[in-house]
């Protein structure tokens, strides 16, 4: 049995296509400790715990149809008749004296490869030979399959709440993940008003061909039956993406030509500093996320020689549009906005403010968390020819400059193995044209700001680095949170 691809979902394999310096998977390294009797796994006990547990997510024993998009449907998930969960675990040991630089370094590389499309899209290594005994999971999983909220979600199944584990003598390797369970698709209901596909050919009419456009959907529209609720929010998405297009985002020096290889670091923040910061000054938790990335972007360009554009640094922030009933819903359940961030003002406070003024504004536009995925669903309904140059543009340099994503986790320890889970090193991706993204996961009382850069694009990533934690400490101390303080912020530590 086969589920078909979405749009959204059939985006992220679209942009690895059209450019090879586009990495579209996520992912994270988990790093744990061994206490008391607690040891880290063999590759033998982890293929076994992952078989029983990932019978829950029979999307895991799942390839794609087809290896690539285009024709005239999208792919479809189906049943890995190969599939054995041993070739999707792997093991492997840093070399000594496996700190921070060594996990690093391999973490980096670990990123920088691509999934095979000719294999369920997704792998898990089994880190070995971190110092003080410690041990790490690394997870990589293609953005087609899952989002960053999804990902989440799926490791709450894979962790445990509490230390208890009993170790079975033996273990298994269990050939399959599961069977698909097949997704009943309603018949849609034809659209009697209007023309959605020469709205979308109109709105794009700055950004992409016309000529292409319009043929492209003219080819596509004959006999298509439009769902109402896309149609719905149609003309708001195109509305607002044309309008995103007329104030187009900045030139900054890190959106030129990427290579494929990548750098990740992370920085670890108390996250009852950051709850300090927007008790004092007002706004979320995700508002002091955004200014201490703006922050750390200004100094970047500012150690460049680069005058911060005065207009801001525009970021795509995802929102997770997931309903409760969708915990566990592979696939993606998200949407974009676009914010300005301010880069030019000297003053922090100000900045903050500005931010928090700017995120507040954009959520209080009622369809605005629909915008691009209704233009990707409208998409959708055309050849993927279309779908593709849309999703392109989606995600090109004159939309935004930079991608920033805040996932909040569990508040709670977790653990694997009897073993806690002790740092979460959290990884988004880059897009062609865009040398740096910023991914935020929050789990047991830290921030984890994980940062990918784009190896040669961004050799001085130390400077931001840096600058994310004197960012945190500059709005503490406005906000009252000093050096004395309990959730001052500490420096980086492996």
């Amino acid at each position: 049995m086969s589920d078909r691809l979405t749009a959204l979902d059939a985006t992220f394999l679209e942009l690895e296509e059209a450019d090879e310096s586009a990495h579209m998977h996520i992912g994270a390294i988990m790093v744990f400790d061994c206490e008391g009797d607690a040891a880290p796994p063999s590759h033998d006990e982890l293929c076994g715990y992952l078989g029983e547990r990932l019978k829950h997510l029979p999307r895991y024993g799942q390839r794609l149809s087809e290896a690539h998009t285009g024709g005239l449907s999208w792919p479809q998930w189906e049943e890995d008749p190969d599939f054995d969960i041993s070739r999707q675990v792997r093991r492997a040991a840093l070399p000594a004296p496996g700190g921070r630089e060594e996990l690093q370094d391999w973490a980096s590389q670990f990123f920088s490869q691509r999934l095979d499309r000719m294999r369920p899209l997704w792998e898990m290594v089994l880190v070995e030979g971190l110092d003080r005994g410690r041990w790490a999971l690394a997870t990589k999983t293609h953005h087609c399959m899952v989002d960053g909220v999804g990902s989440v979600d799926v490791g709450h199944l894979i962790l445990d709440t509490d230390a208890a584990y009993e170790r079975p003598a033996r273990f298994s390797r269990p050939k399959r993940a599961g069977s698909a369970t097949r997704r009943e698709h309603p018949e849609p209901e034809p659209e009697q008003r209007g023309d959605p596909l020469g709205r979308l050919a109109r709105a794009w009419s700055g950004l992409l061909p016309v000529d292409t456009i319009t043929q492209a959907a003219q080819a596509g529209a004959h006999g298509v039956r439009h769902p109402r609720e896309a149609v719905k929010t149609a003309a708001y998405a195109l509305e607002m993406v044309a309008r995103e297009e007329i104030r187009a985002a900045p030139h900054t020096s890190l959106n030129e030509p990427i290579s494929t290889q990548r750098r990740l670091e992370v920085v670890s923040v108390p996250l009852a500093a950051i709850n300090a910061i927007r008790t004092e000054l007002g706004g979320t938790v995700n508002d002091v996320v955004l200014s201490v990335v703006a922050s750390a972007v200004k100094a970047l360009l500012e150690s460049r020689g680069e005058d911060p554009p005065e207009q801001g640094v525009r970021a795509m922030v995802p929102m997770n549009v997931r309903t409760a009933g969708e915990r566990l819903a592979l696939g993606n359940k998200i949407s974009s906005l676009f914010i300005d961030l301010p880069v030019s003002d000297p003053d922090p406070v100000r900045r903050y403010r500005e931010t928090a003024s700017a995120a507040a504004a954009l959520k209080s536009e009622g369809h605005n968390a629909q915008g691009t995925t209704a233009v990707l669903e409208i998409a959708g309904l055309a050849p993927p020819i279309i779908h593709s140059t849309i999703a392109q543009a989606l995600y090109a340099t004159r939309l935004f400059n930079i991608t920033i994503t805040n996932v909040p986790g569990p508040q709670q320890t977790l653990y694997a193995f009897g073993c806690p889970l002790r740092e979460i090193q959290p990884l988004v991706p880059l897009a062609a044209q865009h040398a740096l993204g910023v991914a935020i996961v929050s789990y047991d009382g830290d921030a984890y700001f994980g940062v990918i850069a784009d190896r040669d694009g961004v050799p001085d990533l130390d400077v931001m680095l840096d600058a994310l934690r004197d960012s945190v400490a500059e709005l503490g101390v406005a906000a009252g949170v000093h050096e004395d303080s309990p959730v001052y912020i500490r420096s980086d530590s492996a």
